[in-house]
């Protein structure tokens, strides 16, 4: 028996369990496969754009990837570094055996924990709880909550050209039993589908004729709990496809499952195979395809960007048209997998089913895509199940306090009809939701619910402290006019000084930042590299930063305005008909959510404030 089970050990199971473990529950991790433990199926990279930011966020609230990542990087960059700090996104080649070993040492040592191989076949309840899992080789396990993290196994299919196999990623098996069990309960089920590329044998590789990608100098690490000086040892590797590989795409579309009627999967917009690439934007002569190190003892090469499920000789074809490929062998034909998952309507912001307590969802089961948003569910999910099972309040992340707000808020409000993928263009306060915020912002609610440690906790309020420490310094600290000061300015294309300047007043110009003013004042170089972060970030966007507050507590409000789970949308005069449905269904816990489900316009929102108003005067 054990109070918890999580079904899957991918990477929003690992998190899950590891989540609830920490705050004292006993957990059971079931897992197909021992060998497929926190398993980079696709691309072995932790971060990216908006990814890294929701990997920051999990670090914050306590969970693993993060250091698991800075453990185990081959190659680090940050993204987006000609724009503002609102899109700087960490981004980590990881090597994936090794990180696999790294989480699976997390999860073997970890005290409350079970991990075991086994394939779950049914959730059983009474009274709409969950009370136990079979499974498919005849165990029944009591428990008293359940989070489904079954990534691409659930009936998974991989298909290559005309070969289709049940199973899942790698030749690993897939899960046939539990979407019977699901559906069983109640849930309808919707087919998605994924893909990855060939992997390539390096010694095969001609990389004299690709661009090398460096990572960055210095590396700043995942997680806010590492100390230590990171460094990269690889680089990748950029090609680009020409017109012959797009030759060979366009000539062998008929055999391309895609377009041939094979899948029937609905793929990711934001992650299209090779040849979706050529045909929706046939206007371009080509793609930018990078070569990527698979580990430190592998001869594989990932090769982002070359993503699909032609035939085998096609494959062979069209990849040795590629410079720096021409000669290449394969180690692994690329595939498109197709797998069940639920519609996350059926959800609460907390992750739990609508229907069934005690039993949550995290990852692609719930539709999204990606390592980063299924370990942020997982550890959502199993946060939450830790907590109910405690019988303390559960956490809702609402969409002005974190990225991982934003991706449970579109899934349980909108739904998503293709793999889910964070973008930074989802999240309408990036600028407050940075990535170097992150423990500033979660790790208090990370602390309170028992996840975060003291450690953690006191290392955040130092920053927080020593934060508002320099810009109270900044603030006072003058430069008296004169050739130094003058000097300086002319430097940075800037007109001498008539009177004092503070240091706040130099930072604020676009031109000066705080490595700048360590010249004028070289004490300042001793701070903190986060506090000075932080500092800068604040001084130079203030502006924006308090337009941006502004709009969050005029959202807040919306936000705090709670829907009671009874409220009778049916019996609600004025109330469109398809608002009725949808809210009746859905059952937002705010007016927030409840303006965000597709069907309800601002005039039902109206009506529901006027009807809250009305009920709120009768209890009086």
């Amino acid at each position: 028996m054990a109070d918890l089970v999580v079904i899957g050990a991918g990477h929003a199971g690992c998190e899950a369990a590891l989540a609830a473990a920490r705050m004292g529950i006993d957990t059971l991790l079931l897992t197909l496969n021992m060998d497929g433990v926190a398993l980079m199926a696709c691309n072995p990279v932790i971060g990216g754009s908006a990814k890294g930011h929701l990997v920051r966020e999990l670090d914050a609230l306590g969970g693993e990837m993060g250091l698991a990542i800075d453990d185990t990087f081959l190659q680090s960059r940050m993204l987006n570094m000609g724009k503002g700090p609102a899109v700087h996104s960490l981004r980590a080649q990881a090597d994936k055996q090794a990180y696999q070993n790294r989480m699976r040492y997390a999860l073997m040592t970890q005290d409350r924990l079970t991990v075991r191989q086994g394939e779950a076949a049914t959730i059983e309840t009474e009274n709409d709880h969950v009370v136990a899992v079979t499974t498919a080789s005849g165990a029944r396990i009591p428990c008293r909550a359940v989070v489904a993290a079954t990534g691409v196994y659930l009936k998974g299919s991989i298909i290559i050209g005309e070969y289709r196999r049940e199973s899942g990623p790698q030749g690993l098996m897939s899960a046939p039993l539990l979407s019977a069990g699901l559906r069983e309960l109640g849930f309808e089920l919707r087919r998605f589908k994924t893909g990855t590329p060939a992997r390539v044998d390096v010694r095969t590789v001609d990389f004299d004729e690709m661009t090398e990608q460096k990572g960055d100098e210095p590396v700043v690490p995942f997680s806010f709990m590492t100390d230590r000086k990171l460094e990269n040892t690889y680089s990748c590797y950029l090609t680009w496809t020409n017109e012959e590989t797009h030759r060979i795409i366009r000539e062998n579309l008929h055999r391309a499952p895609l377009y041939s009627g094979q899948i029937h999967g609905i793929g990711p917009r934001y992650c299209p195979s090779i040849e979706d690439k050529v045909v929706r934007f046939a206007d371009k002569d080509r793609h930018q395809i990078f070569l990527e190190p698979e580990g430190k003892n592998s001869r594989e090469w990932y090769v982002q960007g070359m993503s699909t499920s032609m035939p085998e000789d096609v494959q062979w074809a069209m990849y040795r048209t590629i410079p720096g490929l021409r000669r290449c062998e394969f180690t692994r034909l690329g595939y498109a997998i197709e797998y069940d998952c639920i519609d996350s309507r059926e959800l609460r912001p907390t992750l739990e089913s609508l229907r069934i307590g005690g039993l949550f969802f995290a990852g692609q089961i719930n539709g999204t895509s990606g390592y980063e948003e299924a370990a942020c569910q997982g550890l959502l999910a199993g946060m939450n199940a830790a907590l109910e099972l405690q019988g303390r309040e559960q956490v809702i992340l609402t969409r002005d306090m974190a990225y991982i707000g934003v991706l449970t808020d579109d899934l349980t409000t909108k739904g998503t009809d293709e793999p889910y993928r964070m973008m930074t263009s989802r999240a309408e306060h990036r600028l407050y939701l940075r990535q170097d915020n992150a423990d500033l912002r979660l790790t208090e609610i990370g602390h309170a619910a028992g996840l975060a440690g003291e450690d953690r906790l006191e290392r955040m309020r130092k920053k927080r402290e020593e934060t508002e420490k320099l810009l109270r310094e900044m603030k006072t600290t003058r430069f008296a006019p004169g050739e130094a000061l003058n000097a300086f300015l002319r430097e940075h294309g800037q007109p001498d000084a008539t009177g004092s300047l503070t240091a706040e007043e130099l930072l604020r110009r676009p031109e000066i930042g705080f490595a700048d003013l360590e010249k004028l004042k070289p004490e300042l170089a001793e701070m903190m590299p986060a506090v000075k972060e932080q500092a800068e970030i604040k001084v130079k966007y203030a502006g924006y930063l308090e337009k941006q507050e502004h709009l969050i507590q005029q959202a807040r409000h919306m936000e705090e305005t709670k829907l009671p789970e009874d409220i009778p949308y049916e019996q609600i005069e004025h109330l469109r008909l398809e608002a009725r449905q949808k809210l009746a269904k859905q059952k937002p816990v705010s007016l927030g959510a409840a303006g965000r489900i597709p069907g309800v316009n601002p005039a039902d929102v109206a009506v529901l404030t006027v009807w809250l108003e009305k009920q709120r005067r009768s209890g009086e």
